[in-house]
């Protein structure tokens, strides 16, 4: 019988040291318990059964990266928003932009199709704009005494809905079918969208007059609600650098991406694995925002109505696409909680009395991440 010097303890997955005076004995242990620390890794993730190769995740991070730099040599100071409409893009979801005039909202748009070399169209929505203004319409043709479809400007691969609240319901309505289906009818007749297809609305947060709240329904449709903040004030001084000269010259920005690699990523989303517990983080994180789940009670008289399960849906897409941009062929709980608040701010309806107390729906949500036990 082999004497030992200390007996090997196991104790809370923590290993300690034999001392024993065989050299043999040693190294057996040290195998054995860098054995048990893969084991416990392969539980966690997917190392024997990565669907996706080391070319691919190199793939969909290099361009990734390529396409977010080649963005922030003409938009300075938003690189966050840069990387969350990436993903939504990624996601083949649509964003919407909250932020002040003059934060490159519009420039945004404009660069990230010409960096994929996509159509380009923008639409100022106004109080007078009809749904045919949007999607198109049949006319008749009297040379040829025949009726001919003229599509609108949503037939193209990134559409800008500048100022979407100041368009009437029926036209917000008639981009419902766009965003979510990837069709358009028009007369008895129903197109399908090329893809990609990315809508970028947005809205002032500040002037309401005269505007048309969207619905909780078209809300719920985009993917993300970005507020784009002020930039800081060295990014504000490279801006007058940038952007400060009258002769500026234009095409800066140039096609880095083919729209195809686009696609070919985001068919990479369903590759990515995620593991059983983490998906039930996702659902939890959901749930808690409802108060009926009475999960946290401070939060109930605070939010009327919490997120739907396509809410559950898209943190799973953004946290696959986080997955890809970081380099890694699964998912980390970290990867759930980068866009939680761009995916929920527009989800959680509050209470009067949440608005009376000036509470901001970012601090409910982080409540909620804090109060929601991480896997």
């Amino acid at each position: 019988m082999f004497n030992f010097g200390v007996c090997c303890k196991y104790s809370q997955g923590n290993f300690y040291r034999l001392k024993t005076n065989s050299s043999n004995r040693a190294k057996e242990f040290s195998n054995r318990r860098m054995l048990e620390a893969d084991r416990r890794l392969s539980n966690s993730y997917p190392m024997e059964k990565d669907p996706l190769s080391a070319e691919d995740v190199e793939f969909a991070k290099a361009k990734l990266e390529t396409l977010k730099k080649e963005l922030e040599k003409e938009i300075t100071g938003q690189n966050e928003v840069i990387r969350n409409v990436l993903v939504c893009l990624v996601c083949q979801g649509h964003v919407l932009l909250e932020g002040m005039p003059g934060l490159a909202k519009t420039l945004l748009a404009r660069s990230l199709a010409g960096a994929l070399d996509l159509d380009f169209k923008r639409i100022q929505f106004t109080p007078d704009l009809l749904p045919a203004d949007l999607v198109g319409t049949v006319v008749f043709n009297p040379k040829t005494a025949e009726f001919e479809t003229r599509k609108g400007p949503v037939f193209t691969g990134i559409l800008l809905a500048d100022e979407i609240n100041r368009a009437p319901a029926k036209v917000q309505s008639a981009l419902l079918e766009s965003m979510e289906e990837k069709t358009i009818t028009i007369g008895d007749k129903t197109y399908k969208l090329d893809k990609p297809f990315l809508v970028i609305a947005t809205q002032n947060p500040i002037d309401q007059d005269g505007t048309y709240p969207l619905p909780e329904a078209q809300m719920d449709r985009f993917l993300m609600k970005i507020d784009v903040r002020y930039p800081a004030l060295e990014e504000e001084i490279s801006i007058l650098e940038q952007h400060g000269k009258l002769s500026a010259t234009n095409g800066k920005i140039k096609k880095v991406v083919a729209s195809a690699e686009i696609l070919r990523l985001s068919s990479m989303l369903d590759e990515v694995f995620i593991e059983e517990k983490i998906k039930s983080y996702i659902v939890r994180l959901v749930r808690n925002t409802r108060p009926e789940e009475r999960t946290i009670p401070e939060l109930i008289p605070y939010i009327r109505h919490g997120a739907s399960p396509r809410a559950s849906l898209s943190i799973l897409k953004s946290s696959k696409a986080n997955a890809l941009l970081n380099g890694r062929t699964y998912v980390i709980p970290e990867d759930v909680r980068v866009s939680l608040v761009e995916i929920l701010r527009h989800r959680i309806l509050l209470t009067f009395e949440a608005i009376s107390e000036e509470l901001d729906v970012e601090s409910l949500i982080r409540t909620v991440v804090e109060a929601t036990p991480v896997p």
